[in-house]
């Protein structure tokens, strides 16, 4: 079952994407997709839900913070959300994520943050101080553990080498743009850098926002707010990608989307992707990955497809 390395953390093999809460689904659709996510998660995980103080500016936290309370779930969750960097001069100063955490948590409605992520990089900000105020929350029972989004390799190994240096509370997990077609970026570097450091990988966009569903081909038009990201898939190697993924389906009795996914946790240091729906539906068509097993060859197929 998965786990992320370092911390008491056992995972859904799928996190729920909460940036659609309040912006593509409204509560009482975020309510229905919590509900179906929670009921589909097996008793030995807990449901884990990703979010931010950035989406919504606050509002998919609430959501997700009314849910838990209403439901009386908490304590059955496993609950991700982020510092952002909204507008802010210098996001992960210490002052920042002092008062960014305080805002998550009364959002949440929750006395503990389970994984909390330094969004984007600052590189206005000292390294130091951003990970004394960490580890001030950690130290507090605020959060229970620190991670990294969108860190180069190179700041990456250096903001693990200052914890490490200084006794603090370490990056756990990374959570890195990656997918069937967004591979070099991670794999090139940061792979390498999260393998070596026993770090855990919760890809974001996992999906390839919605292309790898299958919706999006030559002459086709989707609404949907990614339409244009995702078109931008389309094309010769994306055709070759949709194939394959096609074909392990139909195999498998289970969408392209749920194969796409289980592809991406069976990869080297990921523990669980992130993905997210706007309806009950699109969530089911996402749900199958949890339980499908992979044959060595589908693997092969997948990977050399999309290479």
């Amino acid at each position: 079952m998965p786990r992320i390395p370092g911390t008491d953390l056992t995972v859904s093999d799928l996190c729920l994407g909460g940036n659609v809460f309040g912006w593509t689904a409204d509560e009482p659709t975020s309510a229905a997709l919590l509900d179906r996510f929670t009921d589909a998660t097996v008793s030995t995980q807990s449901p884990f839900v990703d979010t931010a103080e950035s989406y919504g500016r606050g509002r998919s936290e609430e959501i997700l913070g009314a849910w838990m309370a209403e439901r009386g779930v908490r304590d059955r969750m496993v609950v991700a959300t982020k510092a952002s960097r909204l507008d802010k001069e210098h996001p992960l100063s210490a002052a920042e994520i002092r008062t960014a955490a305080e805002g998550s948590l009364r959002r949440l409605q929750t006395d503990r943050i389970d994984l909390y992520y330094a969004h984007y990089d600052d590189e206005t900000t000292p390294l130091e101080e951003t990970l004394r105020a960490f580890d001030e929350l950690v130290q507090a029972g605020k959060v229970r553990y620190v991670a990294a989004s969108n860190y180069s390799p190179q700041r990456l190994t250096e903001a693990l080498e200052t914890s490490e240096r200084l006794g603090l509370a370490r990056y756990v997990a990374l959570q890195p743009h990656y997918n069937l077609v967004e591979r070099p970026a991670y794999e090139d570097g940061l792979r390498e850098v999260v393998a070596a450091h026993g770090m855990g990988v919760l890809p974001y966009f996992a999906l390839a926002k919605g292309f790898l569903t299958g919706k999006y081909r030559p002459g086709e038009q989707v609404d949907s707010p990614r339409a244009e990201g995702a078109s931008a898939y389309v094309g010769e190697r994306g055709d070759r990608v949709l194939a394959a993924l096609e074909q392990v389906a139909q195999a498998h009795g289970v969408t392209t989307a749920a194969v796409a996914l289980r592809w991406l946790a069976d990869q080297p240091t990921v523990v669980s992707p992130i993905a997210s729906g706007r309806s009950v539906e699109q969530l089911a068509d996402l749900l199958p990955m949890q339980d499908l097993v992979l044959t060595d060859e589908q693997r092969r197929l997948l990977t050399d497809a999309s290479a």
